[in-house]
């Protein structure tokens, strides 16, 4: 894999990483509803822009997806995110990374029940094992009484958050053939729109702060608008399989970031962390006759979005 390749994969991954962080920064002192709408606010131009350079995109084909592109707006660009930033308000930056690991599990066990995709043995023992290190994190590690554990509210959000991204992702599949940043730029300005009389009945304003405000930019540039761009600058280099790999660092970024904030990692989140890493290998690994495929496979339309973020 080239190494320009390489570093746009990790640069990726190291900002939607970032929004973990700076959101967990960010919605003490703002609602989670006031950073979603601020965040898309700050994105969806520059996302359009990029989209006509990068992609040179047939607007009226993509518009045709429009009732598509709503629905993905909703669920992705606002409920996922709204979730996700509530979630952060309770629980740590570490948790929430690592339940939202778990996505691909719940993506492949969502689409098994509503389409019948087949899923190997390999995959169904990545998935048990993923969920596995899942409940270790949700209940500090006392699965012997799992039952009676009180669930952290904010890791209860982060489920909400992964089931709704899961919804996200599939029905992402209904998009006929709109490239993937003019897709995320259509979802980024229709969340703004759908946001905007919400802002305004809340009495959603800038914040004051230097601090607040140094986030909402970070959050609107860094994880919406340079993660999308590199990614998707990568995923036409290489197979979208193999760089899925990196999604991995996700987490790992978190992690170092809340160290070096002065967090500490019990080792409930280390052992749930090991297990969700080692059911995402048993379900992103593939046979070598799968690979074979993975050109075909790779071909059909991607997400606008690899990860929940």
């Amino acid at each position: 894999m080239p190494a320009r390749t390489v570093l746009a994969l990790v640069a990726a991954t190291l900002f939607w990483a970032g929004n973990y962080v700076v959101g967990a920064l960010a919605v003490e002192s703002m609602s989670p509803v006031a950073v979603t709408y601020w965040r898309w606010v700050i994105a969806a131009v520059p996302l359009l822009v990029i989209a006509q350079v990068v992609e040179r995109p047939d607007w009226g084909a993509v518009w045709r997806d429009w009732p598509v592109h709503l629905g993905l707006s909703v669920s992705g660009m606002i409920a996922y995110t709204v979730f996700l930033y509530e979630a952060l308000r309770h629980t740590s930056a570490i948790d929430a990374s690592l339940i939202n690991a778990a996505t691909p599990a719940v993506i492949a066990v969502c689409a098994l029940l509503l389409f019948r995709d087949r899923i190997g043995p390999r995959t169904g023992l990545g998935i048990v094992v993923g969920l596995s290190g899942v409940v270790t994190v949700l209940t500090g590690g006392r699965l012997g009484a799992v039952l009676g554990v009180k669930v952290n509210l904010g890791n209860a959000l982060m489920l909400g958050a992964v089931a709704v991204w899961s919804l996200y992702t599939l029905l992402g599949r209904r998009l006929s053939g709109s490239p993937p940043i003019a897709s995320t730029a259509v979802q980024a300005g229709l969340a703004v729109v759908l946001l905007t009389p919400v802002a305004l009945w809340a009495g959603v304003r800038w914040p004051q702060g230097t601090a607040a405000s140094a986030s909402l930019v970070f959050i609107g540039l860094f994880p919406s608008v340079g993660s999308y761009l590199l990614w998707n600058m990568a995923v036409r280099r290489v197979p979208a399989g193999r760089a899925g790999v990196f999604l991995n660092l996700i987490t790992v970024f978190v992690v170092v970031f809340s160290l070096v904030l002065g967090e500490s990692l019990s080792w409930a989140q280390a052992g749930g962390g090991a297990l969700v890493f080692s059911g995402i290998a048993l379900v992103t690994s593939e046979p070598a006759r799968a690979r074979a495929r993975e050109k075909v496979s790779d071909s059909r339309a991607r997400p606008s979005c690899p990860t929940g973020s």
